[in-house]
């Protein structure tokens, strides 16, 4: 593994100036590559905003970025220990426009980008937001150990995103504490309890709500509801999409097992299984 931190050139060289921005983009454009491509979009406008966020927050910028290099050290190790898994990728760390807070590149095994003037620098919340996307990674490292084969996955299906996204909370609670909510909000939004509470009180709603636009909306417009921070039309929450998947994992896993429920996404009835699981839980539920 390769860590690739470009923060600390941004802390010492600020200036709340376009100028310095660009020149930061410009000197680190690899490690920006991807988060301009798929993570990013109205650039100029962010820009502008950024520079005039970023004075109150570099305190936080610091302090994330004084901790997150050992916390990712340590996640990684966790996740070596206990699913003999070797990360051997890249990992990037850059202060962004206030796009994504982090994510995984769009490889098989990926690379890893975490953003930090969207992540929260408490150590409950970093933790957690490294062992999701390094979950990510996992996931995508068991399914090829699996021998999936990557060219038949519709990666615009939102019941793969659905595995995706729950198999990443998973793998973060097998080796994180934090409290339950955590794994959902990462520390990124406010009321981060009422909107646990919400989820599991009103699940077979949410369910129900969801496979009707799975069956009648687009996947551009199931992502921005489902499992996008500027959804929740429906409910007034956001990214419900979040806990729906962590729901569905979990029923895999009962059924079938680990290795097997997270790597089903390569077997030709995934979308019936996943499908049957989804009405299933409405009825459990019901």
């Amino acid at each position: 593994m390769k860590i690739h931190n470009t923060v600390p050139y941004f802390l010492s060289n600020f200036t709340p100036t376009e100028h310095f921005i660009n020149q930061y983009h410009e000197k680190y454009a690899t490690h920006f590559k991807e988060y301009f491509l798929y993570h990013c979009k109205n650039v100029d406008e962010k820009k502008k905003i950024a520079i005039e966020k970023y004075p109150e927050q570099l305190n936080d910028i610091k302090l994330s970025n004084s901790k997150i290099e050992k916390i990712i050290k340590q996640v990684l190790l966790c996740y070596k220990q206990k699913y003999d898994f070797d990360f051997q990728k890249e990992v990037h760390i850059i202060v962004g426009l206030y796009g994504s807070n982090a994510y995984t590149h769009r490889q098989f095994i990926p690379d890893v980008t975490f953003c930090l003037e969207r992540l929260s620098s408490k150590d409950e919340h970093l933790n957690v937001i490294i062992a999701h996307e390094f979950g990510h990674a996992l996931h995508n490292f068991l399914s090829d150990q699996a021998e999936i084969n990557w060219s038949k996955i519709n990666w615009n299906d939102p019941l793969v995103w659905l595995l995706q996204e729950g198999c990443a909370t998973y793998f973060s609670k097998q080796v994180t504490i934090a409290e339950e909510s955590v794994y959902f909000s990462y520390g990124y939004f406010d009321r981060e309890k009422d909107w646990l509470k919400f989820a599991q009180d009103n699940l077979t709603n949410i369910l129900t709500t969801f496979i009707k636009d799975y069956k009648g909306q687009s996947p551009t417009e199931i992502f921005r509801e489902w499992f996008s921070i500027n959804g929740g039309k429906h409910f007034g929450y956001m990214r419900l999409g979040y806990y729906i998947g962590y729901i569905v994992v979990n029923r895999l896993i009962e059924k079938y097992g680990v290795r097997n429920a997270v790597t089903l996404w390569k077997e030709a009835n995934f979308s019936n299984v996943i499908e049957e699981i989804l009405l299933e839980l409405v009825s459990v539920e019901v």
